[in-house]
């Protein structure tokens, strides 16, 4: 069992790992651009987010429900699955990138932006949003593919937009080998060109005779949309909606609080956060691992071996985290000095670095157990959970630490630290428990 799932689990974890770098690469190449620029683009991010949150329940939704129907050996239903989804991108991504680009500086000023930040972050904000269908139409044909178990060509399409993404960067933002000096336009226009390629590989890996989920084999089969797929689609995603809804709200209203400690506190705060990014893409990729296997052991009805799936998964990603701590430990002061100039702002960063060396290894338990429960339709149990930990517990925390005994951007990663301890305990406890294995999707 551990063989297969490091199987599984290797490719996720290298193409969430290659997409956060990139993230991070992109953040150090426009931190040469001055503060301004950093904080401007971490002021997108949760609107963005926001944005995305119907497209992130989708994927949880549709990699349950190919799971389930590979471990029952239903095939066709897992194509109509992938069918219903992609009907449903189209015209989501069309009301809200429609909303994003008309109400961007409205967008942009409810999620805290200063005069300096303003007008830069609204123009990175709307070609973002623009070109949101070739990102998430990759990213639902990719949650398909993990759902039956081939992470493999997700990370494959994962790492060439990152590639691309970061080349785009180099070319845009400075202006070489005789492209335009673009700046902050030049970072949004190559993340927009990466979806783009993702988008490509993502659709040709439809037509690979070892796909489960296979263009050739719906057309041979004549697979059509039923509406039972929407409803089964509906019935996991609007719970898991709601719960990335209400996480974002959090997370919103701890930027918020975080830019109003001025540009180079939310400077550091966003550089952080980044670091944290890229230590959760291990977590994200434990949870594909976990989606899949457990979801293929419930849909065979090998109820014991979906939960030992998880402590498998849990245990794996445990190992990653401390590895993860120790890089944390000797590279991040490194790194900071490597964006910034100010020392200031480095000793700020180290707020940061020291707290995520901590979060690291909470963050990884709670994923793994959360992604359990969401492969086996527990969906409503982790919608209540990250309600209490996020929106409850660490915007009141937050709040508590900053405005009354105004602890700075250290009062914002202690309520980070509390949210995940809460979020742990929470997942953990009803993971142990095992009711969720007796779930039907």
């Amino acid at each position: 069992m551990a063989a297969r799932a490091f199987t599984v689990a290797w490719p996720a974890v290298l193409e969430s790992f290659s997409i956060s770098v990139a993230g991070m690469i992109d953040t150090m190449m426009v931190a040469t651009m001055g503060s301004y620029a950093v904080a401007a683009v971490g002021l997108t991010q949760q609107p963005k987010f926001l944005g995305m949150s119907p497209f992130f329940a989708m994927n949880v939704a549709v990699s349950a429900i190919v799971a389930r129907r590979k471990g029952e050996e239903r095939r066709d239903d897992a194509n109509r699955t992938l069918l219903a989804a992609m009907c449903i991108v189209v015209v989501l991504c069309f009301l809200i990138s429609a909303v994003c680009v008309a109400f961007a500086p409205q967008i942009i000023r409810i999620a805290g932006s200063n005069p300096d930040t303003h007008d830069a972050a609204v123009i990175y904000f709307r070609i973002i949003m623009g070109g949101l269908f070739f990102a998430m139409t990759s990213f639902i044909i990719n949650s398909a593919q993990r759902g039956s178990g081939n992470t493999r060509i997700a990370m494959i399409t994962n790492i060439a937009s990152s590639v691309t993404n970061i080349l785009f960067n180099y070319l845009l933002i400075g202006g070489h080998l005789g492209f335009p000096k673009l700046g902050i336009i030049g970072a949004a226009l190559a993340t927009v060109l990466g979806t783009v390629v993702a988008c490509a590989m993502s659709i040709l890996s439809l037509f690979r005779k070892s796909s489960y989920v296979s263009i050739p084999f719906s057309v041979r089969e004549r697979i059509r949309v039923a509406k039972d797929n929407f409803l089964r689609i509906r019935a996991l995603a609007v719970n898991v909606l709601a719960e990335n809804l209400l996480m974002r709200v959090g997370y919103v209203a701890t930027a918020m609080i975080a830019a109003r400690l001025g540009t180079d506190e939310f400077a550091a705060h966003n550089v952080g956060m980044n670091v944290l990014n890229l230590t959760y893409s291990f977590a994200d990729g434990m949870q594909a691992a976990a989606v899949a296997l457990t979801g293929q052991a419930l849909g065979a009805r090998l109820k014991a071996e979906a939960k030992r799936y998880g402590l498998i998964c849990q245990r794996m990603g445990l190992c990653i985290s401390f590895c993860t701590m120790l890089a944390l430990l000797f590279g991040g002061r490194s790194y900071f000095r490597f964006c910034f100039s100010d020392p200031r702002i480095v000793e700020l960063g180290m707020v940061t670095i020291r707290f995520s060396m901590i979060v690291v290894h909470l963050q990884m338990s709670s994923v793994v157990f959360a992604s359990c429960l969401r492969a086996a339709g527990d969906v409503k149990y982790c919608m209540k959970a990250s309600m209490t930990s996020i929106m409850v517990v660490r915007t009141l925390t937050t709040l508590l630490l900053t405005s009354v005994f105004g602890m700075g951007l250290m009062g914002i990663w202690i309520g980070i630290l509390v949210d995940q301890v809460t979020r742990v305990v929470l997942m953990g406890s009803r993971f142990f428990q095992g009711k969720w294995t007796e779930l039907v999707v």
